[in-house]
Parts: C-alpha cells; structure tokens; sequence
C-alpha cells in the first residue's frame, strides 16, 4: 500500500479545489493548494513534492506548458493533467511531454484515488534508493553480507549501466523488487521513468490495456484513449512483475515491442516508437512452463539476456540477525518503541525457522512482535506468537507447502512445537485471503463475494492476519 503522499493541486476553480483537496485529506495525504499555473510552477520549484494535479486550462500559464516545463526539471515527479470532455487530444500531447496520466472530468473520486495510489508508488519507487549491504537508515535495502548476497551485489553493479534486459529470479518474498530498483538506481536511465506493474494482480483481460495502452472504442468500457505503462516508460524502465502468469497472447505482443521498439494501442493503427529498458521478474519455472507450451521461449531468451536469481532466506540464514536488527529499526520508531531490542533466544528461534514467506516473513514477523512486546525487549514467546499468526507459505509451487507442512512437523517431533495442526490451518486459510485481496486489487467487496464470505468476516480475517491496509501504515 502506498504512504501518504505530499500533493500540489493546481486549479482555478474554488469549489474543485476545495473538493478534492478534502477528498485528498481524507485519505491521509498532505494537500496544498494554487490557483494559477504560474504560481503553481514556481511552488513545485521550491518545495518537494511526491505528485502535482493540474487543471488544463489557468490563468498564468496552462496546465500542457506546466507539464512541459516540470517534466524537463523534474522528471521523477509524477503529474496528472485534469482536463474537460473534448480536449482528449491536448492530454496525448501532454502524455508525450511526461504526464504521468490524465483524467477527463467529470470523473469518479475512486478513479482519482486510485491514479493518485499509483502514481505516489511510482514516485517512491523511483526517489527512494535501494542500499545495497550496508543498510544505515535507509527506507529499503537489500540486508545481508553472506556469499550469496554479496554475489547479487556485484551482479546488480555488473548489468545496471549496460543496455540489456535483466530477469530475476527467486521464491515469493526474496525482494526481487529491491533488485530491479538497485538497477534502475544505478542506470544511466535513473533520471527517467521507473514504472512497475505486476502482471499477476491485473486479470488478463485488462493486461494488455494496462501494458499497450487502448483507443476510445476500443473494448466495452474504453470511453476514452489511455496510454499504456510501455509509453509512460519511454526513454526510462518497467519492471514487469510475475512475468511468469502472462497468458501467450500478451506475451506475442510483449514480444514484438521487444524486437521492434515499438506498439500499437488496443484498437489503434498508429504505431508508436518507443526506448524502454525492461526487468522482469518472476518465482516460476520458465523452463517448465516453455515444455508445456504456457510461455513462449523467444520470450524467454529475449527477457533473460542476464538472469539475477536470489537465494531464499533458507539458503543465507546467517544474514537473519543483521536483517532482524534492520526491521527492528525500520518498524520500532514507527510503532511506538524507537529503540527496540530482542532477546538472544528469540533470535536464535528465528533463525531456526524455515520461512517459506522468505524476507517478507520475516518482517511481517518482526512487525508483530515489536507491537507484542510493547517497549519490553522482544522475547522467544513474542516471536513464535508472531510466527503462528504470520505463517506465509511460498507461492511457488504445492510442494513448496509440502515442505512447509513437513518442517512444522519435524518441529513437532523434537518437542519445538505443539499447534502444528492449528499453526498450518491458519496458514492455508491466511494464503487464502492473501491471495484473494491481492487478485482483487485491495477491493474487499469482491474477493468477499469470491470466498464466499460477508464483507465483515473479509475484514476482520485481513485484520487477523495483518493484511489490511490500515495495518499496512503501521
């Protein structure tokens, strides 16, 4: 889930500004206002801003020349262009000049919200370094000084100047987006555009629209042209996620911008040129997925020119103290303990742990037992009550839950563990919720409606198991 963002709404009308900058407020982001675009200029060129929203038409100067002018000092701030019903025209130009995207009034507050969500990720993603070993106080960082780590390092330094595309491999949770902004961070292309998309929370039918773009018309629905994710990248980066759950049609399309550097929008004619640095990423077989005709191989060895595969947290459990100590002060001040502290017997527990869920287990983990331990140094019950609520199995495969189940009962075995059945069940049934949330793009009415379940019992479940988003903040 994305921060709260510190947003410059720029626009002549009182009562729209008045509007959604209350809208904005509301959802925890920090709004400050201008009515002319002048004005609005010389603000974005004194302070720091994650996003700007602009009206098209102001006084001082008119929302395409601002676009114009920001772009070319700012390039990593995201701007979305508000524009009136027929000038649909003036917002293409606007995409071209580096709009982030563009909304035709009058539009639906979700559809703003949720424009706003993404574009503030892509601002964070692009703006916030990834450290690379030595963590310090940085926000994100790849932990660990193990052999398998420090061969990542080297590789991300080896692949992030030259002009070819990377695949990354690893289990769920490994941070295979960590590594694909190290490369952009260390790219000659770092000044331009980073734009991530996860292939596998966006259903197929709306994939293509979301990568190529689609003209009004174009599909039920498309009442108006959108640009696709490929050219808002243009002369930058995209990092295509779960490269492994796109079905063959798109994959026939990804492959052809690929070889020919260019794309037609859905229902376009017009063929657009664009430069596009492409990471991908994904936690399946590509391999075995080729020898059953599911993913195309030309595909494969045109994403795989350099393959970074990372290590599951399993394989480099001496990296375990050094990344507890750095979610210990990442998350301790935010949650109430600025100097949190955990008992030699509660790490030595951890990093006896098999952690199917990899890195994001263990901070899940970490999360939980600073709250549990309140400002009291963390102990072994803290962590193994954290454990028990935040069992994550690995996506990647059913045997990956095989060995799971299998390491719960080995524990049982040596007396480490007593709830081995209640301790699984709970980590089907959080899976299970996990998943749908995110099939659902964070829209709890509809997985709700998938499981079967009232929005009551999805909400209390998503709290339970920490996957909801005002947890997210915490």
């Amino acid at each position: 889930m994305s921060r709260s963002a510190k947003i410059l709404l720029i626009d002549d009308d009182p009562g729209i500004r008045e509007t959604l900058r209350r809208v904005l407020v509301e959802e925890g982001h920090s709004v400050a206002l201008e009515q002319r675009g002048d004005h609005g200029l010389a603000r974005a060129s004194k302070e720091a801003f994650n996003l700007i929203i602009t009206d098209l038409r102001m006084p001082g100067l008119n929302g395409l020349e601002l676009v114009r002018r920001l772009h070319a000092a700012q390039p990593r701030l995201p701007i979305i262009l508000v524009t009136a019903f027929g000038t649909t025209e003036t917002a293409i130009e606007a995409m071209k000049y580096g709009a982030y995207d563009y909304l035709l009034k009058p539009f639906e507050v979700p559809q703003l919200l949720e424009l706003v969500r993404k574009a503030a990720d892509s601002n964070r993603l692009m703006s916030e370094p990834v450290v690379l070993g030595n963590t310090g106080a940085a926000r994100d960082a790849l932990v660990g000084k193990s052999a398998a780590m420090q061969s990542i390092y080297k590789e991300v330094g080896r692949v992030a100047s030259k002009p070819v595309n990377v695949l990354i491999r690893g289990e769920t949770g490994t941070g295979k987006e960590l590594v694909a902004r190290a490369i952009y961070h260390h790219s000659d292309r770092a000044d331009a555009a980073f734009v991530a998309i996860n292939c596998a929370a966006i259903p197929e039918t709306l994939l293509e629209s979301e990568l190529f773009g689609h003209e009004r018309g174009a599909f039920t629905g498309a009442e108006e042209r959108r640009i696709g994710r490929f050219e808002q990248a243009d002369r930058g980066t995209i990092f295509l996620d779960e490269i492994g759950d796109m079905t063959l049609g798109t994959q026939v399309k990804l492959m052809r911008v690929l070889q020919e550097k260019c794309l037609q929008r859905l229902g376009g004619k017009e063929t657009i040129s664009v430069n596009v640095r492409v990471l991908a990423a994904t936690h399946h077989d590509l391999e075995g997925a080729i020898a059953q005709r599911r993913f195309r191989e030309d595909l494969y060895y045109r994403l795989s020119v350099v393959v970074i595969t990372l290590p599951p947290l399993r394989q480099r459990r001496e990296d375990i103290p050094e990344l507890v100590r750095y979610f210990l002060q990442k998350h301790g001040p935010d949650l109430g303990n600025p100097r949190p502290s955990i008992h030699p017997e509660a790490m030595q527990f951890l990093q006896n742990q098999h952690w199917p869920g990899n890195v994001r287990e263990l901070e899940n983990v970490i999360r939980k037992a600073i709250l549990l331990a309140q400002s009291y140094t963390i102990n072994a019950d803290h962590v193994q009550t954290a454990l028990n609520r935040s069992a994550e199995p690995s996506a990647d495969a059913p045997s990956a839950f095989g060995e799971y189940v299998d390491e719960l009962l080995a524990a049982a075995q040596r007396g480490d563990l007593q709830n081995a059945h209640a301790r699984i069940l709970d980590t089907a049934e959080r899976e299970v919720f996990a998943r749908a949330i995110k099939q659902a793009q964070g829209n709890q009415a509809k997985a709700a409606r998938w499981l079967g379940v009232s929005r009551v019992t999805m909400k209390a479940k998503l709290t339970q198991f920490g996957l909801h988003p005002a947890q997210e903040e915490q």
